[in-house]
Order: structure tokens, then sequence, then C-alpha cells
């Protein structure tokens, strides 16, 4: 918890800092300039969320719960990730609890919900990719080369070694674990992790629902290419499609970066202004378009908050 406080105290005067820098009442007015485009950006970014529920309800592979379900608990798990001080992880453990409320054994609401993450994480380095390949297309300048191919080294790296330990046995440790504090605290119920490597090693060998999730993960975050479009339209800024591209794939993964930051507080701001700068847009303005986002991460956000606590509070006083 200290170290979440840290970092919201750093991610904050990051931010604090570069808008002071760059000017707040010009970020401020090109903000208020968009405010017509949040609603539809709203509207983006909840399909994206119900794109995302499907993406999950095809890792776990249940026809139960409905999709509904899936979808609002999906909002709740990013809304915990976005806007808590919980690394990105607190929102899934959140997902894997609720889930497992509704009917879906544990062992299968944990693998499924940790195959999710797999495919989600393998489905923005592809999505970062073509952002890579557009900007290449698009631009005469090579100089961000370097620095770009070095960030999608380590990001591979990275999914290589997350898939590698989840085949190695990643769950069995997480297994093992829960049976050794289990003998410390006779009164912990293991059910919920007994068999976790068995099931997500069953739901890796099912092909078809693996290639369906990825697709339907990758058209999520394409989606996001109309919300950079129509934030920098809003402002008067005007972009092509494959320009919201390349900013919303190299933006979002700048994001992703820094996972340990609550909200990437300001390093969501730097990612922006680097990418935008690629396209001669003004820093001012690659921060109001971080702002937008934020103004939508919000709306959908602290509703999301409210629904969990509301959700927990019935079952709290339920007889």
């Amino acid at each position: 918890m200290r170290l979440g406080l840290l970092a919201i105290g750093i991610g904050g005067t990051a931010l604090v800092v570069l808008v002071a820098w760059f000017g707040a009442q010009a970020i401020g007015h090109e903000v208020l300039e968009a405010r017509w485009a949040i609603p539809a950006t709203i509207g983006l970014h909840l399909i994206q969320l119900y794109l995302s529920g499907i993406a999950w309800r095809l890792s776990v592979g249940q026809r139960l719960p409905r999709m509904l379900v899936y979808f609002r608990l999906r909002w709740i798990r990013e809304s915990v990730n976005s806007l808590l001080p919980v690394a990105q992880m607190g929102g899934n453990l959140v997902g894997i609890r609720m889930l497992s409320q509704r009917g879906v054994p544990g062992a299968l609401a944990g693998a499924g919900t940790t195959l999710d993450l797999t495919v989600e994480a393998l489905t923005q380095f592809a999505w970062t990719m073509i952002g890579i390949a557009t900007l290449a297309a698009i631009s005469g300048d090579k100089s961000w080369l370097p620095w770009v191919e070095g960030g999608m080294v380590t990001m591979a790296l990275g999914l290589l070694g997350f898939v590698l330990a989840q085949r190695a046995g990643l769950m069995r440790l997480i297994e093992a674990l829960a049976e050794r504090l289990q003998r410390v605290f006779p009164g912990l119920s293991i059910e919920s992790v007994r068999g976790l490597h068995a099931e997500l090693m069953r739901l890796q060998a099912n092909r078809r629902a693996l290639a369906r999730s990825f697709a339907v993960h990758l058209l999520a975050w394409m989606l996001g290419t109309f919300e950079v479009w129509l934030a920098l339209t809003a402002m008067e800024v005007h972009v092509t499609l494959a320009e919201a591209l390349v900013i919303e794939s190299l933006g979002m993964a700048a994001r992703s970066a820094g996972f340990v930051v609550p909200g990437a507080l300001g390093v969501q701001e730097a990612g922006f202004i680097l990418v935008c700068g690629l396209f001669q847009i003004p820093a001012d303005t690659a921060i109001a378009l971080s702002m937008v986002k934020r103004v939508r991460e919000l709306s959908v956000g602290l509703p999301g908050l409210l629904a969990w606590q509301w959700s927990e509070g019935r079952r709290l006083f339920r007889p």
C-alpha cells in the first residue's frame, strides 16, 4: 500500500510538472474544446469493454454466467486497475473472486482470467507492431526507430517469459504456496486454487477459442484509433486515421510500460508527448489528448468502483 501511495505521489508530481511546464491554461482550453467528443469516447470505450468481456468469456470457456455479467465484471476489473493503487493486478483478482461467486469454479475462473490477461497482452504487442509498421509506411524520418525497437524487444522478452513461466508450472507454484499457507492457517480454503495448472493447460489447448479471443481483443484495441481521431479533431488538430492509429497504439504501449504507477500518471502524458511529436503536434495538445482520455477514464471508472462496492455490499448484508 505504501509503495502504491509513493507511486501515486511520484506520478502525480510528474503530471503536475508537465501540465505547468507546457501551460495549464492552454491545455485546459484545448480540453474544453474537445468536450463535445467526450460522450462519444465514453461510448467507444464501453464498446471496447464489451468486446473485452466477450474475449474473457471465450478464454474461460463457460456459457454461464451471461454475457452482460462478463461485461459488468470486466468494467469493474478495469475500474479497479485504473483508479486504485494495485499495480494493474488488483482488478484481476476482484474479477476472479466475482466470477467464482457467480458459479464458475475457482480454479477455472483463475486459469481463464490468467489466459485472458495473456491473450490481451499478446494482442497489445501485435497492435503496437501494427502501429510501428504504419509509422514506418507514412514517415520518412526514421530517427525514432532505435528507441522503439528497444521497447519492442523488452516487451517481447517480458511476454515470452510470462508464457514460458505458465508452461513451466507457475500455477503449480501458486498451488504449492496455498497449501503451505493452509498449514499455518488451517481455516484457509484452497479449493479455489487447487487444479489451476491443469485448468490453464486445458484452456490453452483450445486453439479455436484462443484465436477468437485474440481477434476480439485486437478489435477492441483498434477502436481506440477513433477515440484519438475524435479528440484531436475536436481540438481542431487534423490527423489522418493512420496517424491516429500510430498515436493510440504507441501511446497505450507507453501507458502499459508504466503499470506500476496507478493510472500511469505522468507516464501516459510523456508517452503522448513523444508520439504526437512525430507528427509535429505540440506538447500541450498531446497532454490535452491524455486529459480527455482521463476524463473518459473517470467517467467510466468511478461508476465501476461504485458497482463493485454495491455488489460486495449486497453480498455482505444478504441473510
